[in-house]
């Protein structure tokens, strides 16, 4: 049995979303998605999606908008399960934003959300690129670029979490094997070599570390707890478009409701392993609204923690960074997570 078929069968009410043309344009038909003698010209794949399977839609009325399935599986690794819930999660968290004036520009336009299919319609934000330039040398974000990023965490976490926001915990579970544990299992079957050369004897000595995986333990069931504050869940540059019309965030499909200093440890992990400026850390610092609990030796060690997955789990970045520069890294990331200051 193929996907598809696994698909159909585990969801018989869904629509299976490929690009073929004729069944899309049947599919948005019956659900009232194209206009009266609008028809579909042309299908294109966006980007590339790391969970989702995602579509461009062009139209004969010259209108663009963007369709995106969940799967049970990770797209791009298809054998990992992942939880279909999640577009609910995505939905829920466009529509909220879409009516907070201080979001709403970062924000697609929420269109419309089919619960059978788990297929979310959304505005086209049109060509650009995510950020995930930043990892190649000497590219460096904008002082306008930050000062937009760290805003737009600002008022995310500012807004009281609906009551009725998905808890998310699949995914919340699925990112807590693969943040917290997988990366840190002396024998995972995943081999740093074929990333580098050195990079497994490299990562051994954290492997073997029983007080920083302990440290990683605690942050690890602060991570699923419930928070205050409303989380965009993924918050790095493949989450961040730059489009004609200005730095856009998509993607929160890891959104929940938790520790604020999440996010922002995100944040910080990658701006470090995108070589961008020291000072930016404390920029980020001065710029964010904290709340009164927030905690900034958390925010480093969950940066510490994001830093060493990334480096030796197996969600890779296209890094542009010596073997040497990586070491220097892991060892910054374990101080982080230790000693919860960046001084550390």
């Amino acid at each position: 049995m193929n996907a598809k078929q696994q698909f159909q069968q585990t969801y018989p009410k869904a629509f299976f979303l490929e690009r073929d043309l004729p069944s899309v344009e049947q599919y948005l038909r019956q659900q009232g998605w194209l206009l009266e003698k609008e028809r579909v010209k042309i299908l294109e794949k966006p980007g590339e999606g790391n969970m989702n399977f995602v579509l461009r839609v062009i139209t004969s009325w010259n209108r663009s908008f963007i369709l995106k399935q969940a799967r049970p599986w990770v797209e791009k690794f298809p054998q990992f399960e992942a939880p279909v819930e999640r577009v609910i999660v995505e939905a829920t968290f466009f529509k909220l934003l879409q009516d907070i004036p201080n979001l709403k520009s970062f924000t697609p336009t929420f269109l419309d959300y089919d619960a059978n299919s788990f297929i979310l319609a959304t505005e086209d934000l049109g060509s650009g690129a995510d950020y995930s330039f930043l990892y190649k040398d000497g590219q460096k974000l904008s002082p306008d670029e930050v000062r937009g990023l760290v805003q737009y965490l600002s008022a995310l976490h500012q807004i009281p979490p609906p009551a009725n926001f998905p808890e998310n915990k699949e995914m919340r579970l699925l990112n807590q094997e693969h943040i917290f544990n997988f990366p840190f299992l002396e024998e995972n079957g995943f081999n740093l070599e074929d990333i580098q050369e050195g990079l497994q004897e490299a990562a051994i000595p954290y492997k073997k570390d029983v007080v920083l995986k302990e440290q990683i333990a605690i942050c690890s069931k602060l991570y699923l707890q419930q928070g205050k504050h409303l989380l965009h869940g993924d918050f790095y540059p493949g989450s961040w478009l730059k489009v004609a019309d200005g730095l856009k965030i998509i993607d929160p499909e890891f959104g929940f409701v938790g520790p604020a200093e999440f996010d922002l440890g995100v944040f910080v992990a990658h701006l470090v392993m995108a070589q961008q400026e020291e000072e930016l850390i404390e920029t980020i610092l001065d710029i964010y609204e904290q709340s009164a609990s927030f905690d900034k030796s958390l925010l480093f060690r969950f940066a510490g923690i994001e830093i060493l997955r990334r480096l030796i789990g197996i969600a890779q970045l296209p890094l542009s960074l010596s073997l040497l520069e990586k070491k220097t890294l892991l060892k910054q990331a374990v101080n982080w997570i230790k000693t919860g200051n960046s001084a550390g």
